[in-house]
């Protein structure tokens, strides 16, 4: 029986996004499932199947389906496991067989690879990258992710982790404890996270005036940021100063050992648009190497936050054989 259709799956710190995916590029139908709300990854294994169940079978058949792509924190594309994901309630310092124990419990077969990777392969097939054999891909979310694109193939390592530049180390004395353990990466500025984190740090450190001092410190969040920086607020303006420099330094970095034709930028964070970009490409081009200043390109994704990353792992279930 022909199988036309593909499950994409992009899973993050809060939710996993779930599509159906046609040969085309379509998602079809698509739903999502909290992923925060369970340390057990067996039951999340578990209700993730009944989630793909219970959307494919409202308009299509199971077995109208080739296979499941995955794409998640410390995803590992060739064991098909997620390791020491941090981010993840349900993972932790851990090894988790993931496609194995999903494969059997819901009897399509199942692939798996890092988030950022997954939304490099959605950006290269349908996106900003579209055409391109050499970019970068930044995803700027909970954390950062990175999928590095080189000669048109997705670059994995020897061991299936290469390419975690969120991890980087950017502040090498007192710098943020980082969710992986370390300290001064990248990760901890540049990421959504980071922007509350820099914004409660400078109203701890200063006496500066600011719109944010109107909402409990704990409970500031990058959008919340973002909009006091819309309305003019010069502290929260500094913070995205301060982040888009950090992470254009980094880029800097990162162009000089793939030479890239772009780097896309694609998460929660793009949403703040010139308040990131402009300081991102600034920091870039005065840190980079005269051989590649004003050359390489910084986009936003094209696509919109959900279909990149399900379109991305949706791939990896078209290469899956009938």
């Amino acid at each position: 029986m022909e199988k036309p259709y593909v499950v994409g799956i992009d899973i993050g710190g809060q939710t996993a996004k779930i599509g159906l995916v046609d040969a085309r590029g379509n998602v079809l139908v698509q739903t999502a499932i909290r992923s925060d709300e369970t340390d057990d990854y067996k039951k999340f294994i578990n209700d993730l199947c009944d989630a793909i169940v219970k959307l494919v079978s409202k308009e299509y058949k199971m077995d109208q389906v080739r296979g499941i792509g995955i794409g998640a924190p410390n995803g590992n594309f060739y064991k098909g496991t997620i390791e020491n994901a941090v981010n993840l309630k349900f993972g932790g310092i851990k090894v988790i067989p993931f496609t194995e124990i999903m494969s059997k419990k819901i009897g399509l077969p199942v692939r798996l690879t890092n988030d950022a990777n997954a939304a490099a392969v959605g950006e290269m097939t349908y996106g900003a990258a579209r055409g391109m054999n050499n970019f970068i891909m930044i995803t700027l979310g909970t954390g950062v992710g990175s999928g590095i694109v080189v000669g048109g193939s997705v670059l994995y390592g020897h061991d299936g982790f290469a390419g975690e530049l969120g991890h980087v180390t950017m502040v090498r004395k007192n710098g943020r404890l980082c969710g992986c353990g370390k300290t001064g990466c990248l990760e901890a500025y540049a990421s959504a996270t980071g922007v509350a984190r820099s914004a409660r740090e400078q109203l701890e450190a200063t006496d500066r005036k600011s719109l944010l001092r109107n909402i409990p410190a704990e409970n500031i969040t990058s959008k919340d940021v973002f909009e006091a920086a819309m309305q003019g607020d010069e502290l929260a303006k500094d913070i995205f100063d301060f982040t888009g420099n950090m992470l254009g330094e980094a880029l800097s970095d990162f162009i000089a050992f793939s030479s890239p034709e772009a780097i896309v930028l694609f998460g929660g964070l793009t949403k703040s648009g010139d308040l990131i970009m402009k300081p991102v490409v600034e920091s870039m081009n005065a840190n980079v190497m005269p051989l590649w200043k004003n050359k390489i390109k910084v986009l936003f994704s094209q696509l919109n936050e959900s279909d990149a990353a399900i379109l991305g792992a949706s791939a990896l279930a078209w290469e899956i054989k009938d």
